[in-house]
């Protein structure tokens, strides 16, 4: 049996309301499946915006086996590209993150605008077409200041997203952030385990001691009440739009992205070990001191938390069957200085602590899946509403996708 054929069965003979069986988790076909299927054909959060600053600033990162450079060009747009020569594929930036004026190979000079044309190959005889050997663009968006990326020939739609998306994100004003701090650790552990356990606080009280203190236990801020905003939550919710913040949850139909402005712990207004404010220079236009915090996902990379002094965003990916990245970046307001706005121990350190310990949790569950005795076990309805969706829309997503191949086969 090959390996869509085995992960269709799997898919169809799940329990609902249950974890997934042990392949999903461990076994490398089905992370070059969820790549396939997944990774390489969905709209994927690359960095922010604001990480770019100025023409030929780049960023670079690898989603499965395509190393991408993203680069702001000349215009002030920003583009990105497989990271491979034209000439003989060499990758052309080798940093994490730099300036340049123009691309340039380091192997053989090849020479790219910014934009991706070819501008100058050595040698390469009377016939040499260089417009036809421009950097091969991968599609890429940039949303209130969130820049995203799609390996697919044809990206899906993205304007659907972006749309609602907009007004939410619009009054933390990212266009005007820059990078205060960046930390990228690596997850032992399946790219869906670190999902899962976003997408509950079951787990918070016994796990994260400093998260806590302002981030509420609450299941309902990160489970999903059927896609309402639940009752006890709308008075927060309806403050907030009377003050113009776009605020109730919003799921979208496909169940891949969610929005919801949610309250932190009564007297919090940041994630700080006391509970106030982390940036003294608020990011954005947020009028309301104690509006919480916007909490957005968009499957299958990145959850984010805007606050009113700061934002925080989170890239998820898979580097192995059992191997996971996890970038956090912390953005404050693009004047804010550093020791006199706001101290950088006091903004990152309860994230760096919870980041920490959920890679502990994540790798203790991958452990434990590794088992021979591992069998999926039950959610509870009333902890882990946001894991069962999530993982029902991990197997609505591939089930969908791998049926045509199947269909074909037969």
């Amino acid at each position: 049996m090959n390996a869509d054929a085995k992960a269709y069965d799997l898919l169809a003979r799940r329990v609902p309301h249950h974890s997934l069986e042990q392949a999903f988790y461990a076994d490398p076909a089905i992370l070059a499946l969820d790549l396939e299927h997944i990774f390489y054909r969905d709209w994927l959060y690359a960095t922010p915006a604001c990480g770019l600053p100025k023409p030929g600033s780049y960023v670079t990162h690898r989603v499965g086996a395509f190393p991408l450079v993203i680069v702001r060009g000349s215009d002030g747009a920003i583009r990105a590209f497989h990271n491979t020569c034209r000439h003989r594929g060499s990758v052309i930036c080798k940093a994490a993150s730099g300036h340049v004026p123009k691309l340039v190979c380091p192997y053989h000079q090849w020479t790219y605008e910014l934009d991706g044309r070819l501008l100058w190959a050595r040698d390469m005889g009377p016939d040499f077409d260089a417009s036809a050997h421009g950097l091969k663009p991968v599609h890429c968006r940039e949303l209130a200041g969130l820049v995203y990326i799609c390996l697919a020939d044809e990206a899906p739609d993205f304007d659907t997203f972006a749309t609602q998306a907009g007004p939410y994100l619009a009054p933390h004003d990212l266009g005007n952030a820059r990078i205060a701090h960046q930390s990228t650790i690596i997850e032992n552990g399946n790219w869906k385990l670190v999902w899962e356990n976003n997408r509950e606080c079951y787990h918070c009280g016994g796990n994260h001691p400093a998260l806590c203190r302002s981030f509420p236990d609450d299941p309902a801020v990160t489970g999903m009440e059927n896609g309402e905003t639940p009752p006890h939550l709308q008075a927060h919710v309806s403050r907030c739009e009377a003050a113009g913040l776009p605020s109730r949850f919003h799921l979208a139909d496909s169940g891949q992205y969610r929005l919801a402005r949610m309250p932190l712990k009564t007297g919090a207004r940041s994630y700080t070990m006391t509970g106030n404010a982390a940036v003294g220079r608020p990011l954005g236009r947020v009028p309301l001191p104690d509006a919480g915090a916007l909490l957005k996902f968009h499957y299958p990379t990145t959850w984010n938390h805007f606050l009113p002094d700061h934002s925080i965003t989170f890239r998820v990916t898979p580097i192995g069957p059992q191997q996971t990245e996890v970038q956090t970046t912390w953005l404050v307001n693009k004047d804010a200085v550093e020791g006199v706005d706001y101290d950088l121990k006091t903004l990152t350190e309860v994230w760096e602590a919870t980041n920490d310990e959920d890679r502990r949790v994540v790798e203790d569950n991958q452990v434990g899946i590794n088992s021979p005795a591992y069998a999926p076990g039950p959610y509870s309805p009333v902890q882990e509403s946001g894991v069962d969706q999530f993982v029902d829309w991990y197997c609505a997503t591939l089930a969908s996708r791998l049926a045509p191949l199947r269909e074909a086969a037969e």
